[in-house]
């Protein structure tokens, strides 16, 4: 029996990895010898045994041990972690773009749980969580002694049903709201013309392509590919890539993006554990925006595949990047199956921008800093002096119903333009493609030439030169 457990630890356990306390970046890690990991395996196969043998209750051997494994990879970093047969296929679901639960993207941050981001239009979206909140209880039970995955099964579960969680925002009281789970369909991409707040119903207004991407899943690059090509069908002037709140996803899917706005140089490189473990992407001939002006928008949601994408165009002075400070997640996962239908989730390399930057723990710093703003009225739209504020002023019974018909509809909900025209991010950024738009156009301008000139225009300027000649001889004869 003991031997059997020695041989399973040992195939599931990385060497690197055994280490009692999370080993600091900047002091270097005390590898053991063949011996001493030996003597370790044996210690956990004894705890094992005994645990099970004396616990006060019968003991689930299996949760015992996928525990074991879950712990080790975790003590690595937030993002690695042991994958039961059910964690995987639902990783494998969501991936493919459609899965059951509440919209949200978190992970392990000194024992709390931290939203990376809420994806877009899911029940977490709508009750308002944001990216930066931490999660304290799920139905009233604390998550500080619960794994990622363990908390992550919590918030999952049967479309309808509902679940409790607690959320602390910066600055604010913990709050407790009630969310009910549904099935979870992530439209990769999203795509518009848009126009400038106030100029919507002019029709020789600008049209800016405005592209959202919520996450990088298996379909992002074939749905970005249609969107550049319907948004160039309707010649808009430029593009705002909006990647806010966008938590990641695919490596590959990364670099599509990318390589759809480039037209050549390198996108990213990872680096992995050995010198040697570095691969460099490139972009591939073909810019799909065909040079137009491109604005980025990120913010401290966009996390992990965002950042290639914003680093990359960065760098390649193919983009401009607008908002405020990224996530920070400079890594790379990998799955690898075990066999059986679990896996491993583990960090294989860091990622590096073309300039040579690691954003881990750094993020992107955006060239224009643009902090989600709310404008502020500072004039009243009817004045506390007016004629109507007289005593015994004469009314206006027409301006009464007016009044009593718009409040009744004060109460619909936004439109669209009117949600785009209080996104301060956004504006700001469609007027720094309008202004890109516009000196490129600049740019482009050639004076016309002497030879463009209209053959009247020469005929009058011979007809001119021989009436001055003519003035001159007439002139001559005279003196």
């Amino acid at each position: 029996m003991l031997r059997k457990l020695l041989v399973l630890m040992a195939l599931m356990m990385p060497v690197v990895a055994f280490a009692a306390d999370k080993v600091k970046d900047d002091e270097p890690v005390e590898h053991l010898t063949d011996e001493q990991i030996y003597e370790q395996l044996k210690k956990l196969a004894l705890v094992f045994e005994t645990a099970r043998d004396n616990f006060v209750e019968d003991a689930d051997e299996k949760k015992m041990l996928e525990a074991a494994m879950n712990g080790m990879l975790q003590a690595l970093d937030p993002h690695s972690s042991y994958l039961s047969a059910d964690d995987f296929k639902e990783f494998n679901d969501k991936s493919l773009g459609e899965f059951g639960g509440l919209g949200i993207q978190i992970t392990s941050d000194r024992g709390a749980v931290r939203v990376i981001s809420p994806i877009d239009d899911t029940p977490a979206d709508k009750a308002g969580i944001k990216a930066g909140d931490y999660i304290t209880h799920i139905d009233d039970e604390p998550v500080f002694d619960l794994t990622l995955n363990q908390a992550t099964k919590k918030m999952k579960g049967r479309p309808g049903t509902k679940v409790k969680l607690t959320v602390i925002s910066e600055g604010q009281e913990p709050r407790t709201i009630t969310l009910k789970r549904a099935i979870i369909k992530v439209e990769s991409v999203k795509y518009e013309e848009k126009t400038m707040a106030g100029m919507e119903d002019d029709e020789d207004a600008e049209k800016i392509g405005y592209i959202r991407i919520s996450d990088f899943g298996a379909t992002t690059s074939k749905e970005l590919n249609k969107a550049l090509e319907k948004l160039e069908d309707k010649d808009v002037i430029g593009y705002v890539l909006d990647v806010r709140n966008n938590p990641g996803g695919y490596l590959t899917a990364a670099i599509d993006v990318s390589d759809a706005f480039l037209d050549a140089g390198e996108i990213v490189s990872t680096r992995g554990k050995r010198p040697t473990d570095i691969e460099r992407n490139f972009a591939t001939p073909g810019d799909l925006a065909n040079g137009k002006p491109v604005v980025v928008l990120i913010n401290h949601g966009s996390a992990s595949a965002s950042e290639i994408v914003a680093g990359a165009l960065q760098d390649n002075g193919r983009a401009l990047v607008m908002g405020s400070q990224s996530f920070g997640k400079g890594s790379v996962q990998q799955q690898k199956p075990l066999g059986d239908g679990t896996a491993i989730h583990i960090t294989i390399a860091r990622y590096y921008t073309p300039s040579g930057r690691s954003i881990q723990n750094e993020g992107i710093t955006p060239d224009i800093e643009v902090l989600q703003s709310k404008i502020e009225v500072l004039e009243r739209r009817e004045s506390l002096y007016s004629e109507a504020s007289f005593k015994n002023s004469l009314k206006n019974e027409a301006a009464e119903k007016k009044n009593k018909d718009k409040s009744d509809d004060d109460e619909e909900e936004l439109t669209d333009e009117e949600k785009d025209a209080l996104d301060y991010q956004l504006q700001r950024a469609m007027d720094m493609v309008r202004a890109m738009a516009t000196l490129q156009e600049r740019a482009n301008f050639v004076p016309a030439t002497s030879d463009d000139m209209p053959i009247a225009m020469e005929i009058d300027a011979d007809s001119d030169a021989d009436e001055s000649k003519k003035s001159e001889d007439e002139n001559s004869s005279e003196k």
